[in-house]
């Protein structure tokens, strides 16, 4: 949709629009609340700027609706779409590497493991997933986080274009 159509939403249809992005409350309400935006980067800079703060319960409850890595979000619901199209198709073996590493991410940080998977091949996720399991979870908290607003930033481009310019008013004595 439009950046105009977007910034004319009632607040709730604003809200449904952008929580696929990143299912959390204090920014999906920040980005609504901020509107009229008077262009598409001033809105994914107030985007950017709302994620900045997110907490690790933020994170944690916005990462209950997303899918393992190499595992394709089932459902019809905007969020499910958008996941199925950003992961890469991985061969069998970077796969199965895949769904080991998951396992071993999930026992040692008690979460799933999220990067964004958009413009990465499946071998370039999974060295992502094998450098990550050396973190401490401090760092692995802000690592994630990092990744969740890229993903909700590169989703909210997706789903918000910028506005076509009005027309040009035409002056009746050029044209005559």
């Amino acid at each position: 949709m439009d950046l105009a159509t977007f910034n004319a939403l009632s607040p709730a249809d604003a809200a449904a629009t952008v929580r696929p992005c990143a299912d959390v409350d204090s920014w999906v309400d920040a980005v609504v609340s901020g509107r009229p935006f008077a262009c598409r980067d001033k809105l994914l800079l107030h985007a950017m700027r709302a994620a900045a703060d997110w907490t690790a319960e933020d994170v944690d409850a916005a990462l209950a609706d997303h899918p393992r890595i190499g595992e394709r979000a089932a459902g019809d619901g905007t969020a499910a779409r958008m996941s199925r199209t950003e992961q890469p198709t991985a061969a069998e073996a970077t796969a199965a590497r895949i769904a080991e590493g998951n396992a071993a991410y999930e026992a040692r940080f008690g979460r799933i493991f999220l990067v964004r998977a958009a413009g990465r091949t499946a071998e370039q996720i999974l060295d992502n997933l094998t450098e990550r399991l050396a973190n401490d979870p401090a760092t692995e908290a802000l690592v994630t986080a990092e990744q969740l607003r890229q993903i909700a930033l590169l989703r909210l481009e997706t789903i918000v274009t910028e506005s076509a310019p009005a027309p040009a008013a035409v002056d009746p004595a050029v044209t005559r």
